[in-house]
C-alpha cells in the first residue's frame, strides 16, 4: 500500500523564479520518495532591480503578481497540499521587499518568506545527497545563484560547515562582486578544505545543469575540471548573440553562464577538486524536503 502526497516549493530568485510541484510517495518499510512532476520557470531578474537601483521596479513587481497567480492556480489544478514560497537575495535587500510581499499577499493569498543567506544554504544542504555522499570522501557542495553563491563542506557523511557569499551571477555582471569578495571566498575554501583531501564537488544551479547537459554525460558522471575550463574559455569567446543562436542559450541564460562557470572553477581550484557531480537538485527541492520533514 502507497501513499503519494503533493508537495510544492515557489522559489523567488534574483535571476528567475519557480515553481516545483513534487509527488511524495510513501511506502511502509521503504525510503520516502520525491518525484518532479512540474518545473515552471520564468525569467524575471529581480536582481537587476535590486543590486543596481536598490528596489524591484514596478514593471516587475506586476509580473511578479502575475507569476504567483500562475502558480497559485497551478497549485490548484494539481492538489497540492502543502507549499511554501521562499525569496532569496533580490528580495532580501530589496528596499521594498517586504512592502512587496504584503502586496503579493493582499493580491494572491500566497505568503512569501524571505530567507537569509544562513537559512538558505541550510535549505540547500538538506537536499538528498546520500546517493552521492560516500562516508570516507569529502565533499564541498557549491550552489551558484544570482544574488548570492552558497558553499556547503561535507565529511564522513555529515555537514561540517556552510556558508553563504554575495558572489551571484546577476551581482557580477552589474561588477558587484569585488576582489576582496573573492579573496574573501578563497580564504574561507582553503581554510575548511586544508584538512581534507581529495575534496570531490557537488554543484547545483540552473548554469551547472546547463554545462553538464551539454557534455553528453549520463546523471552518474562527473565533469572535470579541464571540461569546465574549455567550456568556459569556448563561451567567452563567443558573444552574448552567438551564445542564443548557435548553442541554443536561453536569453536570460546566455549572459549568466559565464560568470557561474568562473565560481565553479575557481572553487575548484581553491578547493583542489578535480571533479564535479551535478545531480538534479536546488533550493526548490530543498524546501519540498524540508517542509515534508518539518525542518522549516
Amino acid at each position: 500500500m502507497i501513499s503519494i502526497k503533493k508537495y510544492a516549493a515557489i522559489d523567488i530568485g534574483s535571476n528567475a523564479m519557480r515553481l516545483l510541484i513534487a509527488n511524495i510517495v510513501e511506502q511502509e518499510g521503504k525510503p520516502t520518495q520525491f518525484n518532479k512532476s512540474s518545473l515552471i520557470r520564468v525569467p524575471i531578474r529581480l536582481g537587476q532591480d535590486a543590486f543596481t537601483a536598490g528596489e524591484i521596479s514596478e514593471e516587475n513587481i506586476d509580473r511578479m503578481v502575475d507569476a504567483i497567480t500562475a502558480y497559485s492556480l497551478l497549485m490548484k489544478v494539481h492538489r497540492v497540499e502543502k507549499y511554501i514560497a521562499c525569496a532569496t537575495s533580490a528580495m532580501r535587500e530589496a528596499l521594498n521587499g517586504k512592502e512587496i510581499v504584503e502586496h503579493i499577499k493582499k493580491k494572491t493569498g500566497v505568503k512569501i518568506h524571505i530567507i537569509d543567506g544562513k537559512k538558505e544554504a541550510k535549505i540547500i544542504a538538506s537536499t538528498d545527497l546520500h546517493d552521492l555522499l560516500k562516508t570516507y570522501e569529502s565533499y564541498l557542495y557549491v550552489d551558484v545563484g544570482g544574488g548570492s553563491t552558497e558553499f556547503t563542506l561535507f565529511s564522513q557523511g555529515k555537514m561540517i560547515t556552510s556558508k553563504s557569499f554575495k558572489a551571484g551571477t546577476v551581482r557580477f555582471l552589474n561588477n558587484q562582486v569585488t576582489d576582496s569578495v573573492w579573496q574573501e571566498i578563497e580564504k574561507w575554501i582553503k581554510s575548511v578544505t586544508q584538512d581534507h583531501h581529495n575534496i570531490i564537488m557537488i554543484g547545483s544551479g540552473g548554469n551547472i545543469n546547463k554545462l553538464f547537459k551539454m557534455s553528453g554525460k549520463t546523471q552518474d558522471k562527473p565533469l572535470t575540471f579541464s571540461y569546465v575550463q574549455s567550456q568556459f574559455n569556448m563561451l567567452s569567446k563567443l558573444s552574448y548573440e552567438e551564445r542564443i543562436t548557435e548553442l541554443g542559450l536561453n536569453a536570460d541564460r546566455a549572459d549568466v553562464i559565464i560568470p557561474a562557470s568562473k565560481i565553479y572553477l575557481n572553487a575548484m581550484k581553491w578547493s583542489g577538486a578535480k571533479q564535479i557531480y551535478v545531480p538534479k537538485i536546488g533550493l526548490s527541492d530543498g524546501i519540498i524536503k524540508a517542509l515534508y520533514y518539518g525542518n522549516i
